[in-house]
């Protein structure tokens, strides 16, 4: 890894490294230099720009939610030739966690509930110079929130309404509001990323008959609002509750990573869209009309027991974050305080 501290074998090393070092080591000034600045971080939720804007909503989160862990589960990634420099390598990195934590201080979430919370994080990152220059990440905010004792449909009418109102609150990110960033490739076209593109491409016209010949019988499946489900029929029910809910939304693949790793399934990792009007009844309930974008992130594992007798889904990821939804569609119809 030229350009990157020798302390670190590998990309996952790196990766999985310095979250450590950030959260639970508390070397949360070394965010100065493991993250560039100008870094752009896009959530659902809002767009952070630079790393001094991190570093404060890093305190925030740990002022909070003190005993916070991310505890790795994998890192699906990519090199980066366009990306790298005479000094430098470059890579492209989707890192999947559990975040644990309870929720012993007030904060962004309100008083503290005491609540003991588990739930996952997808954060896709460009990295070089041994630093993070460009980032995406969703977080199952609706596993948080319903962990906590609320609906989060009502949490985040209440969150409108504690950031100052329609005006004033935090915004979602939309395409009207992105900030460009340097990081403009879209991964690899390894055999196992193109396939789980396919499959989501087809479900998202409405072939949901993939779904048997693409998934496992038995496919564990993890899904936002911190749902496990099983099989085509767990598949079937939340892609079908997406879609139907934006039936004419335009959908995209953003960026696409395959691996085949030794002591690992061969896996997928996605970043895509979904962008138009609430149109339909569905996940999000009776059609607002309102004009919604959905930033997705999605792993995958592949076993060999297909129907077909070829590789199937094992396991899948889906993460949307569900309050970001719920807070373009309150927005819009104006149904908050």
């Amino acid at each position: 890894m030229k350009g990157f501290d020798t302390k670190w074998r590998d990309v996952p090393h790196y990766i999985n490294g310095i979250t450590h070092e950030i959260w639970e080591q508390r070397k949360i000034g070394s965010l100065r230099t493991l993250y560039a600045p100008g870094l752009i971080v896009r959530s659902p939720a809002s767009v952070v720009v630079d790393n001094s804007n991190v570093i404060a909503a890093t305190m925030a989160t740990l002022a909070e939610f003190p005993d916070r862990e991310l505890l790795g589960e994998d890192v699906i990634w990519c090199d980066d030739p366009a990306g790298a420099t005479a000094t430098s390598d470059a890579f492209f990195s989707s890192h999947r966690l559990i975040c644990t934590m309870t929720h012993s201080q007030a904060g962004a979430y309100g008083p503290a509930t005491g609540a003991k919370l588990r739930y996952r994080i997808i954060a896709d990152c460009a990295i070089r110079d041994g630093a993070v220059y460009d980032e995406w990440l969703v977080r199952d905010q609706s596993a948080i929130v319903r962990q906590m004792g609320f609906d989060p449909k009502d949490w985040t009418r209440d969150q409108i309404t504690g950031e100052g109102g329609a005006a004033n609150c935090v915004k979602p990110m939309t395409p009207a509001n992105d900030v460009p960033g340097p990081y403009t490739r879209q991964g690899n076209t390894v055999e196992w990323g193109q396939r789980y593109a396919d499959t989501l491409t087809r479900i998202m016209a409405a072939e949901m008959d993939v779904i048997p010949r693409a998934y496992d019988r038995a496919a564990n499946l993890h899904y936002p609002g911190g749902q496990d489900a099983l099989g085509w029929q767990g598949a079937d029910q939340l892609w079908m509750g997406l879609r139907a809910a934006f039936p004419t939304a335009t959908f995209t693949i953003d960026h696409v990573i395959g691996r085949d790793d030794l002591l690992m399934p061969p896996r997928a990792a996605l970043r895509w869209s979904l962008h138009g009007i609430h149109s339909g009844w569905g996940r999000f309930g009776p059609p607002t009309g309102a004009e919604v974008y959905i930033m997705g992130m999605c792993h995958a594992e592949y076993g060999p027991y297909g129907q077909t007798g070829k590789a199937a889904i094992r396991r899948e990821y889906a993460l949307i974050d569900e309050t970001a939804i719920w807070k373009q569609i309150l927005l819009a119809t104006g149904d908050h305080p």
